[in-house]
C-alpha cells in the first residue's frame, strides 16, 4: 500500500500569466504558496478474486475491467501514462471540495502520479512530477489549465514561478524569516463562497482573448506585480503594501473576462473591504470558490463579522509539497 499527500495552493499574484496561450508571447510570473489542506491518494494491489481489474473510489466508486472504462479523467490518463492496465485499487480523500479555485485537480494528479511511481518502486523528483502532471492534464485530458498549480503542489512552499517558451518553468523558493512568515500568515483569511464551478468553462472567454493577444497589456501588468510582491515580503517593508497589491491584482484580473466575478462575489469583497480588509482576490479562475483576504490583525474579527454568512477555512502555509507518507511495497 502507498499513500501520498499533496497540498492545494493559494495564488497571490500573477494568476493568468501562467497559461501557454500567454507565455508563447511573453514571460509570465506568479507568486503562490501551498497550504496545509491536502489530497490523499491510496494505491494498493487489487486481489485477483474480483471480477473487475480496477477499483477507483472518490465521490463515486468505479469497478471496471479496463483503463478505458474509467470515467475519472485523471485516474484514467495517469494509469495509461504509467502503463498500468489493472490489478490496482485507488482511493481519494480530500480536505476541501473540488472546483473551488485552490488547484485541487492538479493536487490530485500530482499526488496520483507520485503514488503510482512509488507503487512501481520508483521515486521521482518534484520537477518531474510537476512536468508530467502538466502533460497529463493539458495533453492527455485536454484540460484548459495553467502551469502554476502543478508546480506549487509538487514543490510546496512560497514560490516565485516564471513561465517562458510555452512550457518552461523556473522555480524559486521565496525564503523568509520565520517571524515574517508568521506575520503574513496572521493577516490572511480564507472564506468559502459555497459556489463550485468548472474552471474550464470559466476560462473559455479569457483563453480566446489571450490567444488573440487582446489581454496582453493586462496580463503584462499582472506579471509585473509579482516581483513587487516578492520585494515587499523579502525586504521587510510594511506588509500592508502586500495587501494593496492583492487589491490591484484583483481589479486587473476582473478585466480579463466577464466570468471572473459575479455580483454576489463583488458584494462579499466590498463588504470585506469596508470592514477593514486591505485587499484580496478570488482564488483560481474565478466565478466562485474561495475568497482570500488580507487584513491587519486588529481588523480580522471585523472582516469575519462582515462575512459571517460564509464558511471560514483556517489554514497555515506549508513547505513540503507532495510527499509519500506511507510506503509498504
Amino acid at each position: 500500500m502507498i499513500i501520498s499527500r499533496t497540498p492545494v495552493r493559494v495564488s497571490f499574484l500573477g494568476g493568468g500569466t501562467d497559461y501557454p496561450e500567454y507565455t508563447r508571447r511573453g514571460t509570465g510570473m506568479t507568486l503562490c504558496t501551498s497550504i496545509d489542506k491536502y489530497s490523499y491518494i491510496t494505491v494498493s494491489r487489487l486481489s485477483s478474486f474480483f471480477d473487475y481489474r480496477i477499483r477507483v473510489n472518490y465521490s463515486r466508486t468505479e469497478l471496471v475491467k479496463a483503463v478505458d472504462e474509467i470515467l475519472h479523467p485523471s485516474v484514467r490518463e495517469c494509469l495509461r501514462y504509467m502503463g498500468i492496465d489493472g490489478g490496482v485499487e485507488i482511493h481519494y480523500v480530500g480536505d476541501l471540495p473540488a472546483r473551488t479555485g485552490l488547484g485541487s485537480s492538479s493536487s490530485f494528479t500530482v499526488g496520483l502520479l507520485h503514488a503510482l511511481y512509488a507503487y512501481k518502486g520508483q521515486m521521482v523528483d518534484k520537477r518531474r512530477l510537476a512536468e508530467e502532471a502538466v502533460h497529463v492534464e493539458r495533453e492527455m485530458i485536454g484540460e484548459r489549465v495553467g502551469l502554476q498549480d502543478q508546480y506549487v503542489c509538487a514543490f510546496g512552499g512560497l514560490l516565485h514561478l516564471t513561465f517562458s517558451d510555452a512550457l518552461s518553468v523556473d522555480v524559486r523558493h521565496v525564503i523568509l524569516p520565520e517571524g515574517r512568515l508568521e506575520a503574513l500568515q496572521e493577516r490572511l483569511l480564507l472564506f468559502y463562497t459555497g459556489i463550485q464551478r468548472n474552471a474550464h468553462d470559466i476560462l473559455e472567454e479569457q483563453m480566446e482573448r489571450t490567444a488573440r493577444g487582446d489581454l496582453a497589456g493586462d496580463l503584462d501588468r499582472l506579471g509585473a506585480l509579482v516581483p513587487r510582491g516578492v520585494e515587499i515580503l523579502s525586504r521587510g517593508d510594511d506588509l500592508a503594501a502586500f495587501g494593496e497589491l492583492l487589491h490591484e491584482n484583483w481589479l486587473i484580473k476582473k478585466r480579463l473576462s466577464g466570468a471572473v466575478s459575479t455580483t454576489k462575489i463583488d458584494e462579499y469583497y466590498e463588504a470585506a473591504r469596508k470592514a477593514g480588509a486591505t485587499g484580496g482576490k478570488l482564488c483560481g479562475a474565478g466565478g466562485g470558490g474561495f475568497i482570500l483576504l488580507y487584513a491587519e490583525p486588529y481588523n480580522r474579527d471585523k472582516v469575519r463579522r462582515a462575512l459571517r454568512g460564509l464558511l471560514e477555512v483556517r489554514f497555515s502555509l506549508e513547505h513540503e509539497g507532495s510527499t509519500v507518507i506511507f510506503y509498504r511495497p
